[in-house]
């Protein structure tokens, strides 16, 4: 299964292109320390969103692996770009830490300001090198375990770039789910 429920919060799972959510208030940006355009996601958000966006950036940057920033979401179709700073797998350590630390930390900012809906990626498992499993499940481990203390956020989607990521994902947030109360 694709979707979720916990209590008042939905989770899916879905394959598309990060930068093209219209239905979502908030969506995540897999970002390098600098807040710069790169490749993957953050060359993706950063097209689709324009200059303006790297302009905002700067006053931000430089963030340390597990930080999380928001800013707004110029030429895309949200309300806001949440840009968390993922470790860099078997460099950054503790990796699972800071990784569940960046999803912590989104949705945090997500709850400060009242978003109801925020798109996530899968931070850390492109050029950063985390392996896609184990990356699902610090990533739905965290967010099930913050559930309780969400009252803004009520739509949680990952937004995979390829079938294979988006069935991995699925499969681990059913396991996942599984374990945890209320799943």
């Amino acid at each position: 299964m694709n979707e979720k429920v916990f209590g008042t919060i939905t989770i899916e799972c879905i394959q598309e292109n990060i930068a093209d959510q219209p239905d979502m208030e908030a969506v995540v940006n897999a970002a390098n320390a600098q807040l710069l355009t790169g490749g993957g996601v953050a060359g993706a958000i950063h097209g689709a969103a324009g200059p303006g966006l790297e302009r905002e950036c700067r006053q931000y940057a430089p963030i340390r692996p597990g930080q999380a920033v928001i800013t707004g979401a110029h030429g895309l179709p949200n309300h806001y770009v949440i840009h968390c700073l993922g470790p860099i797998y078997g460099v950054d350590e503790p990796a699972d830490k800071l990784l569940a630390d960046g999803y912590r930390n989104a949705l945090r900012l997500a709850e400060q300001n009242h978003i109801r809906s925020i798109a996530f990626p899968a931070l850390s498992t492109g050029a950063f090198g985390y392996p896609m499993e184990a990356a699902a499940a610090v990533a739905f481990e965290t967010i099930l375990t913050q559930a309780p203390e969400l009252s803004s956020v009520k739509h949680i989607r990952f937004v995979l770039f390829r079938a294979k990521d988006q069935q991995i994902h699925a499969s681990v947030l059913e396991a996942v789910s599984n374990r945890v109360p209320g799943g």
